[in-house]
């Protein structure tokens, strides 16, 4: 089998993992699960055994290509991709797979976020392996699907056709970030997945996806054909950037296509999308606390505390609280304030930009 081409997702701020991620170092960029290896890094290290080097793309925002070329110095510079707006997941996937195009008609791709946890890798690369096989045919968008265990409404949902002992099942409809109520009835139904945002497609397959779903976006990544590969490149970039909207491949595309497709991915994820995923993923205390510092507790549960060890923190009377101090923000607030982080960093902002 031709080895993959591995596009990987890496413009994101992470503004749920405020203070520790910041604007000029998203949490991609930081060892946050203190492995001596970001997160970044990991995911690099996860696709290395499928594909090689000079089949990596790193899509990303201008500001971070300095990052990108430290912490993976393995990938060609060429093959760093910047952008100079941030326009979601559906121009992100287009750019990365008009040039790939020009470069390989022929090729397959894995589209990944550049921040998750995948727990087993072997299991991982079996799910894989079998999304591969099944975008040989039939034009197929193949998205990894999760299990739920609650009802979250960060994600988007699958529903899918049950075909026992097929591992490729056919999705009866897509359903992008649903309200609670709706996200709780999924659950109930047993019959939803969630979206992991791990996509696997022939290049091909995904090109004509975007001509018939989205063909202003198709237009303006098709007009830069002859410039992709080239010194050019960036100038035309930089323009096409201004000439598409901001909408995610997931409302873009999946929820439109009649072509999609999910394989059940059961190895250990999580999106490490907030701080309470954080916690979920780490090993507790007897009182079910997560520690990384320097730290006497008192009558305190259930709670995350991570600071720098040169202080002594004493905490006494918490209960699900998050406790952060990252360089110049100390945050203290409720462990499931995950929807109020927004506010919390456009409010921070209002005092300065040095503290986001």
């Amino acid at each position: 089998m031709e080895k993959p081409y591995i596009v990987i997702m890496a413009g994101g701020i992470g503004s749920r993992f405020w203070p520790y991620s910041r604007i000029d170092k998203p949490k991609q960029f930081l060892d946050i699960l203190g492995t001596g290896k970001t997160l970044l890094q990991m995911t690099y290290d996860r696709f290395i055994k499928l594909s090689d080097s000079k089949h990596f793309f790193v899509v990303t925002n201008f500001k971070y290509f300095d990052l990108v070329k430290e912490q993976l110095p393995e990938i060609p510079e060429s093959q760093i991709l910047t952008e100079p707006l941030r326009r979601n997941t559906a121009t992100c996937v287009a750019y990365a797979s008009y040039k790939i195009f020009e470069l390989d008609k022929k090729a397959k791709v894995i589209v990944t976020p550049s921040d998750h946890l995948i727990i087993e890798e072997k299991k991982f690369h079996d799910k894989i392996n079998i999304a591969l096989k099944a975008s040989e045919e039939g034009e197929r968008l193949i998205t990894i699907g999760i299990r739920p265990n609650r009802p979250e409404t960060g994600y988007g949902y699958i529903q899918y056709i049950s075909e026992p002992g097929n591992h490729v099942k056919k999705v009866k409809t897509f359903t992008e970030k649903p309200n609670l109520k709706l996200a709780k009835a999924f659950l109930d139904s047993g019959d939803f997945v969630w979206n992991s945002g791990i996509f696997v497609w022939s290049v091909k397959s995904i090109i004509q996806a975007f001509e018939k779903y989205m063909p202003e976006v198709a237009e303006v990544f098709e007009e830069g054909r002859q410039y992709y590969n080239s010194e050019e490149e960036q100038s035309y970039i930089q323009k096409a950037y201004t000439l598409v909207k901001n909408i995610s491949i997931d409302y873009g595309i999946m929820e439109k296509t009649n072509k999609a497709y999910m394989v059940l991915g059961d190895f250990g994820w999580s999106d490490l999308g907030s701080w309470m995923s954080l916690y979920e993923n780490f090993k507790k205390d007897q009182h079910n606390n997560v520690t990384d510092a320097n730290v006497i507790l008192y009558d305190t549960h259930n709670c995350l505390v991570k600071v720098n060890h040169d202080k002594l923190v004493v905490i006494e009377g918490l209960e699900n609280y998050l406790i952060n101090e990252s360089d110049n923000v100390l945050i203290i607030c409720k462990m499931d304030s995950d929807k109020k982080f927004r506010a919390f960093v456009k409010d921070a902002k209002n005092k300065g930009e040095g503290f986001v």
